[in-house]
């Protein structure tokens, strides 16, 4: 799940409003948040099984990048 989604959620069910992704976003921010990256990476991370992942078990679930084309749910054909 989403960072935003997230906070999305959790302010949902905490105060009982409701607020976009892009506004949760917007609204950290003005409060002086920040996505927060880690400074070094995870000592346990291998990039030799990484790498090996990316080429092979990626390739194979990644999306296709074509968007799916609009159509009606309508039955009746156009004049």
């Amino acid at each position: 799940m989403d960072r935003g989604k997230k906070v999305r959620t959790l302010i949902r069910r905490k105060f009982h409003l409701s607020y976009s992704v892009s506004g949760v976003t917007r609204l950290l921010h003005r409060m002086g948040y920040s996505v927060q990256m880690p400074v070094r990476p995870a000592a346990e991370r291998d990039e030799d099984t990484i790498t090996v992942w990316r080429e092979a078990t990626w390739q194979e679930v990644k999306p296709s990048g074509r968007r799916p084309v609009r159509s009606s749910a309508s039955r009746t054909k156009r004049a």
